[in-house]
C-alpha cells in the first residue's frame, strides 16, 4: 500500500482548518483556549529563539562575502528608496478605497461593542515623544547583546552590517570568525527546518483559540469594514505587487504559489516573524543573491509594511465617516505622510499597526477613541496584513536584487522544487 506523504503546506493547511472547526465548536469556552493555548506559545516560542541567531549569522556571512561598505550602502539605499516608493502606494490605495467604498457611512456606534485600547494608548504616547532623529539614534545600539535580547531588529541588522565589514577587512584573520558564522548560519537553517516540523500544530492551536475568542459572527456589526480591508489588501497584491513583479520579470503568483506554507502560517499566527527564517531561506532559492534576501527582508520587517500602512489609511478614514467626519483632499494627503513617517518611526513596537494609528489620527482631528470599536476585530484583520507584509518583503528582495543585476532566478523545474 502506497504511503500518502503532504507537503508542509498541505499540513499546515489541513492545521488551520481543524483549528477553525475546533474553534468554531468551542466558541466562548476558556477551558478549551486554556488546553490549546501553550502549544500556540510553544510554536512561536520557538520562532522567536531562532529569529535572531539566524538574521546575525546569515547577514555577517551575507556582508563579509561582499566586503564592500560602499555596495552595502548603495545596497541600503536602493531598498529604502523602493520601500518608501511601495509604502506611500500602499496608503494612497487604503485612502482611495475608503473613499470609494465607504465603510464607515452609516455605521451606528450603540451597536459596536468597545474594547479597551489602554495599553496602546500608553505605548503610543511614549512613543509619540520621541522624534525622528531619536529614532535614528537608536537604530545605533548601545549594547549589541541587548538589541538582540529585545529583538531590536534595526539595531541587530546596524551592527551585524558593520561586523561583517570589518571581518571582511582583516583579511586572514578574519576567516575563523567567517567560518564560525557561516556553520552557525547553515546550523539555525537546519534548525529552522526541524520546527517548521511543528507547525501544523502550532497553527492549529493558534487559530482555535483565535476563532474560541471572537468567533466568525465578531465580524458581523463591523463586515464591511472586513471585507473592505480585505478586497483592498488582494486587489493591492495582484495588481500593485502583480505590477510590480511583471516589471522586474517575475510573476506574482509564481511567488505565491512558492510562499504558499508561509503564507498559511503567516495568516494564522498573525506574525511575519513566525516566517522569516523561511522566506530568507526560500527567496535565495529563487534566485535572490544571499547578502541581498539576508539584508532587504529583515530591513523589510521595519520599513516595508505594506498590508500594514494600507489598513492604517482605510481604517483611519473608516473611523472619521463613522464620526461623520468629511477630511478634505489636503487633509488626507496630510494623514498619507504622517502615516509614512509614523510607520517607519515606531516600527516593531506590539500593535503597531494600533499605536501607529493612536499617534497619527489627532494630526487631522480625528477622535482615537474610534479604535476602541475596531480593537475588537484587530487580530482578525492582522491576519490578513501580516500575509500581504510577507509577500511585499518577499518581493521587495525580487526587486532589489533584479535593480542590482544580480536576480538569477532557477528554472520553472527546480522553482516547484523550492516550494
Amino acid at each position: 500500500m502506497k504511503k500518502i506523504k503532504l507537503s508542509l503546506a498541505s499540513q499546515i493547511f489541513i492545521g488551520l482548518i481543524l483549528g477553525i472547526i475546533v474553534g468554531a465548536i468551542f466558541y466562548g469556552n476558556a477551558t478549551a483556549q486554556n488546553f490549546l493555548q501553550p502549544f500556540g506559545d510553544i510554536f512561536l516560542r520557538m520562532i522567536k529563539m531562532i529569529v535572531v541567531p539566524i538574521i546575525v549569522s546569515s547577514l555577517i556571512v551575507a556582508v563579509a562575502g561582499v566586503g564592500d561598505l560602499k555596495a552595502v550602502g548603495k545596497l541600503g539605499a536602493k531598498s529604502l528608496s523602493y520601500f518608501v516608493v511601495v509604502t506611500l502606494t500602499a496608503i494612497a490605495v487604503g485612502l482611495i478605497s475608503a473613499n470609494i467604498i465607504q465603510p464607515g457611512a452609516g455605521v451606528n456606534m450603540n451597536n459596536l461593542e468597545q474594547t479597551d485600547i489602554s495599553t496602546y494608548v500608553d505605548t503610543a504616547e511614549t512613543k509619540q515623544h520621541e522624534s525622528f532623529v531619536d529614532t535614528l539614534v537608536h537604530i545605533v545600539p548601545s549594547n549589541p547583546v541587548k538589541a538582540m535580547v529585545e529583538g531590536d531588529m534595526l539595531a541587530i541588522i546596524f551592527f551585524s552590517v558593520l561586523f561583517g565589514l570589518s571581518i571582511a577587512a582583516i583579511g586572514e584573520k578574519g576567516k575563523p570568525v567567517f567560518r564560525f558564522f557561516q556553520g552557525t548560519a547553515e546550523g539555525m537553517f537546519y534548525l529552522t527546518n526541524m520546527v517548521m516540523k511543528f507547525a501544523p500544530i502550532g497553527v492549529f492551536a493558534l487559530i482555535g483559540v483565535t476563532i474560541s475568542k471572537f468567533g466568525l459572527e465578531s465580524l458581523i456589526p463591523l463586515g464591511k469594514l472586513a471585507l473592505s480591508v480585505y478586497g483592498t489588501m488582494i486587489f493591492f497584491v495582484i495588481v500593485v505587487l502583480g505590477l510590480i513583479a511583471k516589471f522586474v520579470g517575475f510573476n506574482i503568483f509564481t511567488l505565491i504559489r512558492l510562499l504558499k506554507a508561509e503564507l498559511i502560517l503567516a495568516f494564522s499566527t498573525a506574525s511575519s516573524e513566525a516566517v522569516l527564517p523561511k522566506i530568507m531561506e526560500k527567496m535565495e532559492k529563487a534566485g535572490c543573491p544571499k547578502h541581498i534576501a539576508t539584508f532587504v527582508i529583515p530591513t523589510g520587517y521595519s520599513f516595508n509594511l505594506d498590508g500594514s500602512t494600507l489598513y492604517q489609511a482605510l481604517a483611519a478614514i473608516f473611523i472619521a465617516q463613522m464620526y461623520g467626519i468629511d477630511l478634505s483632499v489636503y487633509e488626507q494627503v496630510t494623514l498619507m505622510l504622517v502615516l509614512m513617517i509614523t510607520s517607519k518611526g515606531i516600527a516593531g513596537v506590539p500593535g503597531v499597526s494600533f499605536v501607529v494609528l493612536l499617534a497619527t489620527l489627532g494630526t487631522v482631528g480625528i477622535p482615537v477613541e474610534g479604535l476602541a470599536f475596531i480593537a475588537g476585530i484587530d487580530r482578525i484583520l492582522d491576519m490578513g496584513r501580516t500575509v500581504v507584509n510577507v509577500i511585499g518583503n518577499s518581493l521587495a528582495a525580487i526587486v532589489i536584487s533584479k535593480w542590482e543585476g544580480q536576480f538569477n532566478p532557477p528554472s520553472a523545474e527546480e522553482l516547484k522544487q523550492v516550494s
